[in-house]
């Protein structure tokens, strides 16, 4: 139904969007969310065996990491008092947030489950998965680059940048060479981020 696809996109597009404006953890929790719910219909259309895994592994993935992140979140308000993006003062809440974000990015150690969704996905939508659906976490980490442990930010950078180079060269099907590439460019991204986060945007 186009309509409902249009309905689909918009939200995909506001969730986005309201995660890169807003100045406020919850609000950025929503629009995460909003993001993730936003896409599965459109992931798990065609119905098939294949989509319906990458579907359901997705789900799950994005859904595991929007939980530690509100965890996270809570922690630091209830430690300080405050859902301010710019405020995650606790050292727990700074790596559970940051482990998070870097697994709804599939960065390397949490790299594993983009192939696979990217292989099962339709090739719109793995494009979609590869591009648009990195903007908001990327937007986050922005957000958060002052508070973030650089050198270990930098390790993990160059460690997606050795997987996704190394998982590429034996990849025959596009759309896992695809998420390769996507995993190595996010680790690029990433180690500016920890340089010149005004460069990275």
């Amino acid at each position: 139904n186009p309509h409902i696809t249009s309905l689909l996109i918009s939200s995909l597009a506001t969730g986005t969007i309201l995660v890169a404006t807003t100045n406020h953890w919850f609000m950025a929790w929503i629009g995460l969310e909003l993001n993730t719910l936003s896409i599965i219909p459109l992931l798990a259309n065609p119905q098939a065996p294949r989509t319906t895994e990458a579907t359901t592994k997705y789900f799950l993935i994005q859904a595991s990491a929007s939980a530690t992140l509100l965890f996270a979140t809570t922690l630091n308000a209830n430690t300080t008092n405050q859902w301010d993006l710019t405020h995650i003062t606790t050292q727990p809440a700074l790596t559970l947030m940051t482990a998070a974000l870097l697994m709804k990015l599939g960065l390397a150690p949490l790299h594993a489950w983009l192939p696979e969704v990217m292989q099962g996905a339709t090739l719109p939508m793995a494009l979609i998965i590869a591009t648009w659906q990195k903007l908001a976490p990327i937007a986050l980490l922005y957000s958060t680059a002052h508070t973030l442990h650089l050198p270990t930010i930098l390790m993990l950078a160059t460690l997606s940048t050795l997987v996704g180079g190394w998982g590429g060269l034996n990849q025959t099907q596009l759309r896992k060479l695809m998420a390769f590439s996507s995993i190595a460019h996010m680790g690029w991204t990433i180690s500016v981020l920890t340089l010149n986060p005004q460069l990275t945007l």
